[in-house]
């Protein structure tokens, strides 16, 4: 769990909750800094304002649904008042909440390696918000993408939000990616934190992949990818089935 001087992503909700307008701002380990241009109002918007790729891939949610890493609860409310079964999980506890104070349900504060059999049988697992990222690393997305096949129905499916780290042309990108291949990571395997104010959560492996990238990650998983929803620049959604 994170301390209180660490949760800096879930402070930044909550004080955009109470009406204290701010910006995200992303710390990467190369010390290049993301400062987020529309700020955090991205995270509140309600359905029919979410991009289209967005809202095509969440029409595919079906039964009870695990959203890893809810954040404030943008996808997960909105599911609960489609009349679904969520559970929302975050890392961070003030975002927790956040959510819950906006009506979010059922909550835990965990992070996607906590999560096994003990929570139930999912329909879906959803994963925006870039949150396909959450696994990590090639190796962890496999082993994970495993344990979610053993917890999930039949028909389940994981409908979940990545961007393409290649459609760039930031010199700081690209040479990023060419120290990651040459340390043997996936391009788009990125080390960063959040910031805000005088809090910074610690630094963490996420994951941004090519559809290509994804398709093979998900090779002997017992999962494949069913349909891509390309927003025409850096991120898309996806709709991925069990085989």
């Amino acid at each position: 769990m994170l301390k209180p001087n660490e949760d800096a992503y879930g402070r930044e909700m909550m004080d955009w909750l109470k009406g204290q307008g701010s910006n995200e701002i992303i710390e990467r380990d190369d010390g290049y800094i993301d400062v987020g241009q529309q700020g955090l109002a991205i995270y509140f918007l309600p359905f029919n304002k979410w991009p289209k790729y967005e809202r095509q891939a969440l029409r595919f949610a079906i039964g009870r649904v695990l959203d890893i890493g809810c954040g404030p609860g943008r996808c997960a409310i909105y599911l609960q008042e489609k009349g679904h079964d969520v559970l929302g999980i975050d890392l961070s506890p003030m975002a927790i909440k956040v959510a819950k104070k906006r009506g979010l349900k059922h909550t835990k504060v965990m992070s996607i390696t906590q999560i096994s059999k003990r929570l139930g049988i999912f329909d879906t697992i959803l994963m925006y918000g870039n949150n396909f990222g959450l696994f990590g690393n090639h190796d962890r997305c496999k082993r994970l993408l495993k344990r979610f096949h053993k917890m999930t129905s039949d028909n389940a499916r994981i409908i979940a939000e990545s961007g393409n780290p290649y459609k760039t042309k930031e010199p700081a990108h690209l040479w990023y990616h060419k120290q990651n291949f040459q340390k043997g990571r996936m391009g788009g395997q990125v080390r960063i934190r959040v910031r805000y104010k005088k809090m910074k959560t610690p630094y963490f492996d996420y994951l941004l992949v090519s559809p290509n990238e994804m398709k093979d990650l998900l090779k002997g998983t017992g999962w494949k990818l069913s349909k891509i929803f390309d927003s025409g620049t850096f991120p898309y959604t996806v709709v991925i089935e069990k085989e």
